[in-house]
């Protein structure tokens, strides 16, 4: 992972207790199965965009102990020697299967899926959530952002609405949920991402006036910029604005709108603009967007939307709320064995799963049916032969990572797939507000069945 060399201690210390407990009772090394799930849609919505599997690939890639953690976890005195010396050794040598990024996600879907022993994937819990929890939450948002937008382009402006390290990751997930770029420059670096950005009010305020402001900035970037035309007065800013631009030499790429009622603004500006034959000149709106009001100027001449505290923050729903549940373990006799909680309100289902995506004979999603079976093998075959879209894919064999999931280029995989997902919904995934999941989820055990 980024900036860190080790991403072991990205954890909760209960995790290291209990593998403490396990090696002295001789019970970690038994194997066996967590599985990465929600039990509900945040908000009631219609669905989830998994995202963040690729740097969960690369935190479980670089989760190993250092000899200075080994020592400060032994200054703590919180483990015995055994677990130190096992942890010292560390390194991850299971199975992991998962929705690759972009697929969209239901209650109980079986989102990642972790095999090993028990020690090995005990210690992951923590890294995985925080992740797949920050991840989906942010791209959940903003697909509903992207679909609210109808096809007009959404920018990430939201890196200093939040962690500087979140904002990056945030910027990421949002481009697998149809984002086309960022302001934040580590976030471009990183992942490769178009990067967006002109000048803010304090450039205006920095001049003796505001021709001199757009005159300044045109002469650096072009003509083909987009000017910010509300600090003062926004109609003698657009009136300005093009005439700076056109007296060099130029139209105006675009105007930016960040205050006031942003669907009557975009309406009057957009008027402005023809009326002074400046039909090219593009319209940016800012301030403080989400999908209801991005929703509510489809109606209005914007062109584009750049987005910030909303979508940094999952809009209103900041976690995906996933859980890391033990599903299936060793017994002494050596069978696996299905286990689940039954606390209320927080009860799970015991078994390995395989998921996938029933379509009706229009080609639309039309159920997620999850199987439990006795392999991900079985569970895919059952799949495959009820014409189901197979969901999951082995993202770890043997401790080795596919290199199809891990690495820049899943942002643009994960925002294909995600596309496609998203247009095979049912007429009632494209709805923003509360309701059913738009694909309900059928649980199957096939040596039940």
């Amino acid at each position: 992972m980024e900036g860190l060399s080790s991403t072991s201690l990205l954890t909760d210390m209960y995790e290291l207790t209990m593998v403490d407990a396990a090696i002295l009772d001789g019970t970690a090394s038994r194997h066996s199965v967590f599985e990465v799930f929600a039990r509900r849609l945040p908000g009631s919505r219609r669905y989830g965009v998994v995202a963040g599997t690729s740097r969960v690939l690369e935190a479980i890639r670089d989760f190993h102990f250092t000899d200075e953690q080994i020592e400060w976890l032994r200054s703590k005195n919180i483990l015995h020697d055994e677990t130190l010396d096992f942890l010292k050794n560390y390194h991850f040598s299971g199975n992991v299967y998962g929705y690759p990024e972009g697929e969209l996600y239901f209650p109980y879907s079986p989102i990642f899926t972790v095999e090993g022993t028990f020690a090995q994937a005990c210690v992951l819990e923590t890294v995985v959530l925080s992740i797949l929890n920050h991840d989906s939450a942010v791209a959940t948002a903003a697909s509903r952002m992207t679909m609210a937008a109808h096809g007009r382009p959404c920018m990430d402006f939201g890196a200093r609405r939040t962690h500087e390290e979140a904002a990056i990751h945030a910027a990421r997930a949002a481009m697998i949920a149809g984002f086309v770029g960022t302001s934040d420059l580590e976030a471009g670096m990183r992942y490769d991402i178009p990067i967006s950005g002109t000048a803010a009010h304090s450039f205006t305020l920095l001049h003796d006036s505001e021709e001199e402001a757009f005159a300044s900035q045109i002469s650096t970037m072009g003509t083909d910029t987009t000017l910010l035309v509300d600090t003062f007065d926004i109609p003698h800013g657009v009136e300005l604005a093009v005439q700076a631009a056109r007296a060099a030499g130029g139209e105006l790429g675009g105007v930016r709108i960040d205050s006031g009622d942003l669907v009557s603004q975009a309406f009057k500006v957009r008027e402005q603009l023809d009326a002074m034959g400046a039909t090219s000149t593009r319209i940016t709106v800012t301030s403080d967007l989400d999908e209801y009001s991005i929703a509510a100027l489809n109606a209005a001449p914007a062109d584009a939307y750049g987005v910030g505290t909303r979508m940094v923050t999952g809009s209103g729903h900041p976690t995906a709320e996933m859980v890391y549940k033990l599903v299936l373990r060793e017994g002494d006799d050596g069978s696996m064995v299905p286990v689940a909680k039954r606390s209320q309100a927080k009860a799970t289902v015991g078994g390995f799963k395989v998921a996938g995506r029933v379509r009706d004979e229009y080609g639309r999603a039309a159920q997620e049916l999850v199987v439990e079976a006795e392999s991900y093998e079985e569970g895919l075959d059952y799949i495959k032969k009820v014409g189901a879209r197979p969901l999951q894919a082995h993202l770890v064999i043997d401790g080795e990572i596919d290199p199809e999931y891990i690495g820049n280029h899943t942002i643009a995989d994960g925002a294909k797939r995600h596309e496609e997902a998203r247009n095979a919904l049912p007429g009632d995934g494209w709805r923003l507000s509360e309701g059913a999941p738009a694909v309900p989820t059928k649980m199957l055990n096939l040596h039940e069945a």
